[in-house]
């Protein structure tokens, strides 16, 4: 059996959670599939976007040429910014949760 102990005050989302009850409940088989089903479609970008990544990473290690203006370049590398911080602020939440649903 496990237990989630996820507070959403530590989320900063207390406010959206209001009114909805503190008794504790167990989830159907029914309830259950339905996460398990939007956790793999979850799990199913996340591999895509490692696909993507792998077949940028190739694209810069070919021995092909590639030309850009330095703002092109200053606007990819800004992006590869913006992903990487999702990426880090992702897993990090993952991290949090994942210690959150616990073994009762």
């Amino acid at each position: 059996m496990y237990e989630i102990i996820a507070n959403p005050k530590d989320y900063e989302i207390q406010n959206l959670i209001e009114g909805v009850g503190v008794d504790k409940i167990t989830f159907d088989m029914a309830e259950r599939k339905n996460w398990a089903r939007e956790i793999h479609m979850f799990s199913e970008k996340l591999d895509l976007l490692s696909q993507k990544a792998r077949e940028l990473k190739m694209v810069f290690e070919s021995d092909d040429p590639i030309e850009a203006t330095p703002a092109a370049l200053k606007t990819l590398k800004i992006q590869l910014f913006h992903v990487n911080d999702a990426v880090n602020e992702a897993f990090s939440l993952a991290s949090k949760l994942e210690k959150e649903i616990i073994p009762k």
